[in-house]
């Protein structure tokens, strides 16, 4: 499929999906890269899924076999990504290596169960054993550590625990 090239599609605010499923239907193939990302709603922590670009995906388009024209009236389609007048072409390796970082992402991570031990590798606690309680925010977990003869409940960088 030789003079097929990745081209930017923007999309109207808030309508990626709806742009990119749009496209889809009618037949053109299409990139819309998207990450789970951890979020606190209403005190709890949840897994959202949102665009690595908001407002933007990736159309697969020919200079010479693909029809252009339905792409800027179709629904959610704000307009191609031009300079000038030139339609602006994304390399193939970007979108491999975006793909593929991707794919790595969606390995599954080790998640901290509550009242499994960890071990604290940095800051004044670094060396000591502690048992996770619970996510405090994104960012931070809340542990049990036994200091002078007590338990204490301490917060503490979620990159500081193994």
């Amino acid at each position: 499929m030789s003079g097929y090239n990745w081209y930017v599609v923007q999309s109207k605010p808030g309508q990626a999906a709806r742009a990119c499923a749009e496209l889809e239907n009618q037949g053109y193939d299409l990139f819309f890269p998207q990450i789970t990302v951890e979020k606190i709603k209403r005190g709890k922590r949840v897994e959202v899924v949102e665009p690595l670009f908001p407002g933007y995906l990736f159309i697969w388009l020919s200079e010479v076999e693909s029809n252009w024209r339905p792409i800027r009236s179709t629904r959610g389609v704000a307009r191609l990504i031009t300079f000038g007048n030139t339609p602006a072409v994304v390399p193939h390796e970007v979108i491999e290596a975006l793909r593929q970082k991707l794919r790595t992402d969606q390995e599954p991570e080790q998640r901290l169960k509550p009242n499994q031990t960890v071990a604290i590798t940095e800051g004044p606690f670094k060396g000591l054993d502690a048992v996770f309680v619970e996510y405090d925010g994104e960012q931070r977990a809340f542990l049990l550590l036994e200091l002078l003869g007590r338990w204490q409940k301490v917060s503490v960088e979620l990159g500081v625990i193994r």
